[in-house]
């Protein structure tokens, strides 16, 4: 019997910005000045409009009236220029002179337009803003099938989707999901759209459509967050095809019980390649090459070619490593692996196509 416990501390549901109004989805956008740098910015255009028509009105402060005292100081200025601008004019202040009244006219006037436009337009902007936002929401949910999840953008969730990206897989078919911002900041600055929320809750992977994904990455931080992401997933998506990360190897078997297609050993998975570069540092540099995708040589599996059928797997174009007929994977020394029939799948060593996708950077390690 296999035990797993509860990520009740567990770094995805402890983290400082989980919070139910932080489970939300982002999608990649242009590279823009932050919100509170864009209203400082409008803040200082609208102070300088203002100080502007000060100026203006204290240099020809003589062809103005105050009901008042019948002056104008510098505050009666300031004074006149704020109500002015905002259309309120109370009347108090009131330019009499036909040199004053076409300065108001002539600029006073626009400078009047310019503020409410300043102030008007950021109101609009913030609305347009969030119309536009949904209106993306809502086009991405529609057009989203068949994309890849990825649970965890950590060093292994980075490496696994370079790697997706290098056989060509388009960055609009993938949705990375995290329980930090920041990280899902960052997916949003590589062209990604990101989730930010727990992935063990169900909501939070519908939010990724987990439903109607193909395939889904589990790089997670911890062995029972991938099993409990396992088990949601299994049950929200019967189809897709689930690969896990896993630190401990005892722990494979349980994840491979909540519903993974695969499960790869991280910890013993370096291991096994420190101690064979100990053995043969040029095997390890062989291997290391092998499963870095897009570059020296590469394990690649594809179907049998027509012109390839009946034939032994020594007599192919490429050098066939293992023969996937049904659900068996048949290695090239065994002797049922030949004749190759027209429905198996050939796992081979090809060598790497330059690939178009640019490099994803690797961030802290898990």
């Amino acid at each position: 019997m296999f035990h797993v416990k509860l990520p009740g501390h567990d770094a995805m549901a402890r983290a400082a910005d989980e919070k139910l109004v932080s489970r939300r989805i982002k999608l990649p956008r242009p590279v823009v000045d932050k919100p509170i740098r864009q209203v400082a910015k409008r803040l200082l255009m609208a102070l300088f409009v203002l100080l502007l028509t000060v100026l203006i009105v204290w240099l020809d402060r003589a062809g103005y009236h105050d009901n008042a005292n019948e002056t104008v100081d510098l505050l009666d200025c300031f004074y006149y220029a704020t109500v002015t601008l905002s259309t309120t004019g109370y009347g108090d202040i009131v330019p009499y002179s036909d040199s004053a009244r076409l300065v108001n006219i002539l600029l006073i006037t626009p400078l009047r337009v310019l503020f409410l436009i300043i102030l008007v337009g950021t109101t609009l902007e913030v609305l347009t803003e969030r119309t536009r936002e949904e209106w993306r929401l809502s086009r991405w949910r529609k057009n989203l099938r068949d994309h890849t999840v990825v649970v965890g953008f950590g060093t292994k969730g980075r490496s696994a989707l370079q790697t997706l990206l290098a056989t060509g897989l388009q960055k609009e078919q993938v949705v990375i999901v995290d329980p930090s911002s920041k990280v899902i900041d960052i997916a949003n600055s590589e062209g990604l759209t990101g989730v930010v929320g727990d992935a063990t809750r169900s909501d939070v992977l519908r939010r990724a459509e987990l439903q109607k994904a193909r395939q889904v990455v589990i790089a997670t931080q911890r062995d029972d967050t991938a099993v409990l992401v396992a088990l949601t997933a299994r049950q929200l998506n019967r189809g897709a095809k689930i690969v896990a990360a896993v630190r401990e190897e005892e722990n494979a078997p349980l994840l491979r019980q909540s519903g993974a297609d695969a499960v790869i050993t991280s910890a013993s998975a370096a291991g096994r390649l420190l101690g064979l570069s100990v053995l043969s540092p040029s095997s390890g540099e062989v291997m290391e090459d092998l499963i870095q995708q897009g570059s020296g040589l590469d394990l690649v599996e594809r179907p049998v070619k027509k012109s390839e059928v009946g034939k032994g797997v020594r007599e192919t174009e490429d050098l066939v490593v293992s023969v996937l007929r049904g659900h068996r994977l048949l290695p090239y020394t065994d002797p049922h692996a030949s004749p190759l029939q027209l429905t198996d799948r050939l796992i081979t060593i090809v060598r790497a196509a330059p690939s178009a996708q640019p490099p994803i950077s690797l961030g802290p390690a898990d």
